[in-house]
């Protein structure tokens, strides 16, 4: 009986010492890079098969790169690439060298690196009170190592809240926002109502304060359609997370929306705070003609959107941002005339002044770079002033393409092998 006993502890120290590797030879490891000019790699996030994103049920590789740039052998993940799916979700939080989020067991918030395709946790902290799912929740920093994460609770009747030390994943505190359901345009619905799944919430440093984007859904029995309330911007004390204000949106664009309300800005990007600390956020509202998009601001030190401005110049859907510097902006858009689906190749990008409100479409060599498949886009991502973007156009491989915020030039970058579509291009800072 001791020995077995001795057996048993031993096994049990293997596999909790055991960490998630790639499928790579022992004979040719591959180890994350380590650029000591720039201080930071890449993690390319693919998926085999056909597009991930939101919940969708695919196998996801990742394969860090110490740059993109061309020049290179063609990207392929056979052998190199560590594989997530059972551990942790494409839907995550990224800040310096970690990965953050509530893994696929949905019983704790974890910290993560990826280093020589492994995914190793670094500190776990199992859920107090509050109890969150894998992929539905919004967060924001209010400093390096303070993350706040909010969304609907049990039966999306309350909004709860956690806030993390992200250095030990301790939980700092916890609660339930003081946020009642808004009043539903169908009030015969009455106790159909219920919050969005975790809305978007961010901090802006400037005046500390948290804003809280949200609205309410009304269940209507025997159609399918959703109605929703009016978009409310709550705004939060950051250190006692008390609401000070919560202002429904005007009516002067009936039922707008934030983008990305289910998965808060796991995925992709659909927020930012200029260089004047301007607060911008991407929307739509169904009008006739169908869905337009609008990039809405909170001005500097103001607490609600100026209705005069709207920074998506054109037509189609906005569904993803990423902020230059100098007023620049690549969104991630989608032509409604080329299709709607996922799998269409209807979308695009385009580089936008938001001060001048106008846009032009990225272009390669005096060419627009040509449609890409795929809704999700954490494709892109920005250093040091340049927009890595990632291309999966029809008959092509997929393709990443470098444009110079500073110089307004592009060029194309590593190409990848056929078989792999662009999920997410994050950034990561080196760590030791």
């Amino acid at each position: 009986m001791k020995k077995l006993e001795i057996l048993f502890l031993a096994m049990t120290a293997m596999l909790l010492s055991a960490t998630f590797t790639a499928c790579s030879s022992d004979d040719d490891p591959q180890q994350t890079p380590d650029n000591d000019e720039t201080g930071y790699h890449f993690d390319l996030w693919v998926a085999l098969d056909k597009h991930g994103g939101m919940g969708r049920d695919v196998q996801t590789l990742v394969r860090s790169m110490d740059n993109l740039e061309a020049g290179q052998a063609q990207i392929n993940f056979e052998g190199t690439g560590a594989e997530v799916n059972s551990l942790i979700s494409m839907e995550t939080i990224v800040k310096d060298g970690y990965y953050y989020q509530v893994p696929v067991s949905a019983d704790r918030f974890s910290k993560y690196t990826i280093k020589n395709n492994t995914i190793t946790p670094v500190k776990e902290r199992k859920f107090g009170t509050n109890t969150y799912s894998c992929r539905k929740y919004t967060h924001a920093w209010i400093n390096d190592n303070t993350l706040v994460i909010v969304a609907a609770k049990g039966d999306n009747k309350s909004l709860q809240w956690t806030k993390l030390n992200t250095d030990d994943m301790s939980i700092i505190s916890e609660g339930t926002l003081d946020i009642k359901l808004p009043a539903q345009y169908d009030e015969t619905a009455g106790s159909a109502a219920f919050f969005t799944t975790s809305g978007i919430l961010v901090y802006r440093q400037a005046d500390n304060k948290l804003f809280y984007f949200y609205h309410g859904k009304n269940k209507v029995s025997g159609t399918e359609k959703t109605p929703v309330t009016p978009m409310h911007i709550a705004i939060i004390n950051p250190s006692t997370m008390a609401i000070e204000k919560d202002t429904p949106c005007s009516r002067r664009i009936y039922g707008l929306q934030t983008v990305g309300t289910a998965y808060g800005e796991l995925l992709q990007k659909s927020t930012f705070i200029s260089d004047n600390n301007d607060l911008y956020i991407t929307c739509f509202a169904t009008e006739e003609s169908g869905e337009k998009s609008y990039l809405m601001k909170i001005p500097a030190g103001a607490t609600d959107f100026d209705y005069d401005y709207n920074g998506f110049p054109v037509n189609g859907k906005l569904l993803a941002v990423e902020y230059l510097g100098g007023n620049k902006i690549v969104a991630y858009a989608r032509d409604d005339a080329k299709g709607t689906g996922i799998n269409d190749f209807s979308h695009y990008y385009i580089v936008i002044d938001i001060a001048e409100k106008k846009g032009t479409p990225l272009s390669y060599q005096g060419n627009a770079l040509g449609y890409s498949s795929g809704r999700f886009s954490s494709r892109m991502a920005q250093a040091d002033g340049k927009a890595f973007v990632g291309i999966d156009e029809k008959d092509k491989n997929p393709q990443i393409y470098i444009y110079d915020s500073k110089t307004g030039e592009t060029v194309k970058g590593a190409e990848m092998a056929k078989g792999y579509y662009f999920e997410q291009i994050r950034v990561v800072k080196n760590t030791k």
